[in-house]
């Protein structure tokens, strides 16, 4: 089945998606942006056969299989729930919903409707990642008891740097946690298994006339008993997008750092091993995402490749391992309104499952 897919939203990472259709074996029927003369500007550029004047348009031209959701977060809740209404498949970047219950709704809607709706946690289509969940899964490490690790970013470093996620009303009550915290901790739970049940959370800002926060310290427990911790920042000069876990038992650890994406760190007691990404180095749910021999890198847009061509597979009926779908989505959302409950109470919060 030939896929035909509509962007909405023409920014950085409208072109990510805009490049993964295309690599993915899709094709890129319209593009929507703020404007049509925006939308026509974009579509050159991504190379897409139509601009349309809104997302409406888009969402209802009759030649999109597909809606990519890809506009600011106060924006996704409505247009994913017109494209589940006109009977689209649609991925959603995230937030999904800023908040829980409208996550909850859209979820609904989409399984009522018997749609494939995804949210891009991409990290998960890492090779480096497949390979540390199967070992774990193995029980190679033995129960898992400290996971730890850090998301840390420095495009909000300068006190004059801005977009719209600094404003609630457009990015919602968190930003660098809501932002790619989640992206951390969708991350740790699908690699390790592991849900977190509690956590005690305190955010912080460097520039103080900002309302949302500039980074966020989470302290938590697991459903298996495990103790963890996470550190976000938006504003650590340097780090451009440093996503690292370690996740400890008591026979090996296994660390992963995006910005050194190629290889997966596996911590023993007589020995510490460094296993290169490649389809002959990594074993066989791993392999599979691992395209290019190793020594060749294999990036972000590899990832999202991967992810946009296991949503085409579920779309023909498959059930790739691992898709992260609106469901998801919805868990970011409880994440992140318990994280802010707690830092604002100053207190533990369970997390609801």
């Amino acid at each position: 089945m030939d896929m035909r897919s509509g962007i909405i939203g023409t920014g950085f990472i409208g072109g990510v998606h805009a490049y993964a259709v295309r690599a993915a074996g899709g094709a890129l029927a319209h593009v929507a942006a703020e404007s049509l003369e925006h939308a026509a500007e974009a579509a050159r550029r991504l190379g897409a056969e139509h601009a349309c004047a809104s997302a409406e348009e888009l969402i209802n031209a009759d030649d999109v299989d597909v809606v990519h959701v890809c506009t600011p977060n106060a924006l996704h809740v409505p247009q994913a729930e017109a494209a589940i209404r006109a009977g689209k498949h649609v991925i959603c970047e995230k937030p999904l919903a800023t908040d829980p219950a409208d996550a909850r709704r859209l979820v609904e809607a989409a399984a009522d409707a018997g749609l494939v709706a995804a949210v891009p946690f991409v990290y998960r289509f890492y090779p480096s990642v497949r390979e540390a969940r199967a070992r774990i899964g193995a029980g190679d490490a033995g129960p898992l008891w400290l996971l730890h690790g850090s998301y840390l970013q420095d495009w909000l470093a300068g006190s004059d740097a801005t977009n719209w996620r600094v404003d609630p009303k457009l990015g919602g009550a968190s930003r660098a946690f809501g932002d790619i915290g989640v992206h951390w901790c969708d991350l740790m739970e699908f690699t390790t298994g592991h849900r977190i049940t509690r956590l005690i959370a305190r955010m912080a800002t460097a520039h103080p006339d900002r309302i949302t926060e500039d980074g966020a310290a989470v302290l938590f427990g697991t459903d298996r008993g495990a103790s963890g911790s996470v550190v976000v920042s938006q504003v650590s000069p340097g780090r451009k997008n440093r996503l690292w876990f370690e996740f400890d038992g008591p026979s090996a650890s296994y660390a992963f750092d995006q910005e050194l994406p190629d290889s997966l760190w596996v911590g023993g007691k007589r020995g510490n091993q460094v296993v290169p990404r490649g389809p002959d180095t990594f074993s066989g749910p791993a392999a599979g995402y691992a395209r290019l021999p190793a020594g060749h890198p294999q990036g972000y847009q590899d990832s999202f490749t991967a992810f946009v061509a296991d949503v085409y597979a579920a779309i023909g009926g498959h059930k790739p391992d691992g898709l992260p779908m609106f469901a998801d989505g919805l868990r970011a959302a409880v994440l992140t309104a318990a994280v802010v409950e707690s830092a604002a109470d100053e207190t533990w919060v369970e997390v609801p499952q």
